[in-house]
């Protein structure tokens, strides 16, 4: 079996070819997988607070409800509250540069 240069040439080209489109590929692919993540991120972000949001609302009504004690109410009332500043006083405050490193 006699191989010619011209013949390994066109192997050595398609071979390279099927890389490049393999690296290609995957590249595609995992934009495309950060991309579904960040979208299911919010909408699992929003689904948390609306949860925690009524789990607050459902225990608050209970206890005012329920209860004629005034400390009760005032400090049923007033978690939430400290909870929410906490929250917010932490989202807001920058204290470090979260960047993700790409290899390329």
């Amino acid at each position: 079996m006699n191989v010619t240069p011209t013949e390994i040439a066109i192997g050595v080209g398609g071979l390279l070819a099927l890389v490049v489109v393999w690296r290609s590929g995957a590249r595609r692919a995992r934009r495309a997988a950060e991309t579904a993540r960040t979208g299911v991120r919010a909408v699992s972000l929003a689904g948390r607070v609306l949860l925690t949001a009524a789990s607050m609302v459902g225990v608050q009504w209970l206890v005012v409800t329920h209860t004629s004690d005034l400390t009760l109410r005032l400090g049923v009332l007033a978690l939430p509250d400290l909870i929410a500043a906490y929250v917010l006083t932490k989202a807001l405050t920058v204290t470090d540069l979260d960047t993700t490193r790409r290899r390329r």
